[in-house]
């Protein structure tokens, strides 16, 4: 009994080859990940399995119960003999990988087949195969991945049910029994063993592979998050420099390099000496890369490098696009075309793709920077039409009764003007300027409403070189006059106040106008808000600006009480010149 089981186990070694076999096939793999196999792949399984069950029953020993002898190998079958194998392990693992449409179809092969090899046992056996597939089905979870104790467990069960069938069914009774003392035993141990042996391979292997997959994959990231910062700035010399010292200590090759479709913009590694920055590109197989856009492993008699002593054998070269046009190439170099593996294929090709994805949001990030500020210029554009009428009638009028003061509010509109304009070619100016601007205004409505408007300001004079988006103070000066203090007859005050603020600067407008109700300050610089005196668009426009610059802690804030006045303010971070 012991020689039998030692032997049994040494025939477990075609089991461990089937299972390395079996890892690379695409429909196992569904059956160790997938909740349920399509019919195709259950078609596939039950074939596999039902032929792993022959091999099983081949790789048996036949024991004769007269002569109590064993056969090494299984050919053919008398009236006394029976084989002691391992068909039970293609079943079950059918039917705990695939189910039981997979258990019972690989059953019924591996049944079929021992029933046609004959013997006392013959229909027993062929019997046992179909249940040991139902048995497993039974055992099989959806949701869940079988464990090693389990296979070892419902293997050795399978077996035992195989040797009560043959009690039962096999003629005559005492050869039955005797087979059953001999190879009952040895089998179920052994069949056990094989189930949790054959899961456990796979098992290894398929881990094995999703750990270097999983290695690759956060190489892979932490390449993405080093070169990121870099490629922001579109692919240059001074990029592409930076990126191939990253990938240069990332990846095992001989050397790196980076071009644009003309020149060589970085090569880091061997032979730097003759593949040297800013020079012409060397190779007519890197200009096909860049003609096609597709990857190409070039070796030592494609390459043609220039340079008879160069130590770079062999290459892979990947594309690197932007809008699906070629605009350049990453390249790996290596000693020898047996370095270059199928894993570090697959890294290459992904790195390709990471980094023309990080060009292509460069350019979109571009792209959206120059949108922004194009909208900036836009919203600093918009004069009041109105105000530029209003104000060349009161020069008109003044021009017959105080030509002097005609001329001073002539001076202060062109200054005001001429500020305006400035504002569009410009981002940022200083609270000095902002505030000039600001007063050139006010001198003007001052003027204007000289019966009845006061400016008061409160200015530290240490904030005024701190930074500030252009035409961001008068439209909100504006605002508190047309909407706040426009229809008072008398005793109308604006205050404008640029104060220090902890670690910031707070600006703030105020006035003792008509004030605003609760519901329409809730939308006052967040949407335009309709109404007979206006739209809220100037406000809109300066939050937008505001938050689009400093972001939404410079928002404006709005409190007012109605026939009491409004007060408006905003905080500017501290800004260092860049």
């Amino acid at each position: 009994m012991f020689e039998l089981l030692i032997t049994m186990v040494e025939r477990l070694g075609i089991i461990v080859t089937i299972a390395f076999v079996l890892t690379r096939f695409s429909f196992f793999r569904d059956m160790i990940h997938q909740e349920r196999l399509d019919t195709q792949q259950q078609y596939k399984a039950i074939i596999f399995f039902g032929f792993f069950g022959i091999i099983g029953t081949y790789s048996g020993m036949a024991l004769d119960t007269g002569t109590q002898q064993f056969d090494r190998w299984v050919a053919e079958l008398t009236s006394d003999e029976a084989i002691a194998n391992s068909r039970v392990v293609g079943v079950v693992l059918a039917g705990l990988l695939g189910g039981y449409k997979v258990g019972i179809g690989a059953g019924i092969i591996a049944g079929i087949h021992r029933f046609t090899l004959g013997g006392f046992t013959a229909l027993a056996c062929g019997l046992a195969a179909m249940l040991a597939g139902i048995i497993a089905g039974f055992f099989h979870k959806k949701d869940r991945h079988v464990k090693l104790p389990a296979a070892f467990f419902i293997g050795a069960l399978a077996e035992s049910v195989q040797m009560l069938i043959i009690l039962l069914m096999a003629k005559p009774f005492d050869k039955a029994l005797t087979l059953v003392e001999i190879i009952g035993l040895p089998m179920i141990l052994a069949n056990g063993l094989g189930s949790a042996l054959f899961l456990l391979i796979i098992k290894n292997v398929i881990n094995e592979e999703e750990k270097a997959g999983a290695a690759q994959a956060q190489r892979a990231l932490r390449i993405a998050d080093q070169t990121l910062a870099y490629l922001r700035k579109g692919m240059n010399a001074e990029s592409a420099n930076a990126v191939c010292h990253i990938l240069h200590k990332e990846i095992q090759s001989s050397a790196v390099a980076i071009t644009n479709t003309t020149e060589i913009l970085a090569h880091l590694g061997l032979g730097d000496d003759h593949h040297k920055a800013n020079s012409t590109i060397q190779t007519q197989i890197t200009r096909d890369v860049i003609q096609n856009g597709e990857l190409v492993i070039a070796k030592d008699d494609t390459i043609h490098c220039r340079n008879k002593d160069c130590p770079l054998g062999a290459a892979v070269i990947a594309p690197l696009k932007q809008r699906g046009e070629t605009i350049g190439t990453l390249k790996f170099y290596f000693s020898s075309e047996k370095e270059i593996t199928n894993l570090s294929i697959e890294l290459i090709t992904g790195l390709s793709l990471l980094l023309s994805n990080q060009l292509e949001i460069a350019q979109a990030e571009k792209a959206y920077q120059l949108a922004q500020e194009a909208e900036i210029k836009a919203l600093q554009a918009q004069i009041s039409p109105h105000f530029l009428f209003n104000t060349l009638n009161t020069i008109i009028s003044l021009t017959r009764i105080d030509p002097d003061k005609a001329r001073s509010l002539l001076v202060s509109l062109s200054h005001f003007l001429r500020k305006n304009l400035t504002a569009t070619t410009v981002t940022m100016t200083t609270l000095e300027q902002e505030l000039k601007h600001t007063k050139a205004y006010l001198a003007i409505e001052e003027t204007r409403f000289f019966h009845k408007l006061t400016v008061e300001y409160d200015i530290d004079e240490e904030t005024l070189l701190e930074k500030i988006p252009p035409l961001t103070l008068q439209p909100i000066v504006e605002n508190a006059i047309k909407h706040g203090i426009m229809d008072k007859e008398e005793n109308c005050i604006i205050s404008v106040s640029i104060k220090k603020y902890y670690e910031a600067v707070k600006v703030t407008v105020t006035d003792n106008g008509n004030g605003i109700t609760k519901e329409r300050i809730k939308d006052l610089g967040v949407k335009e808000v309709h109404s007979q005196t206006g739209s809220g668009l100037a406000l809109y426009n300066v939050n937008r600006r505001l938050t689009m610059m400093f972001g939404k802690q410079s928002a404006l804030k709005i409190h007012s009480k109605i026939n009491e006045g409004t007060s408006i303010h905003f905080l500017l971070n501290t800004m260092e010149e860049t």
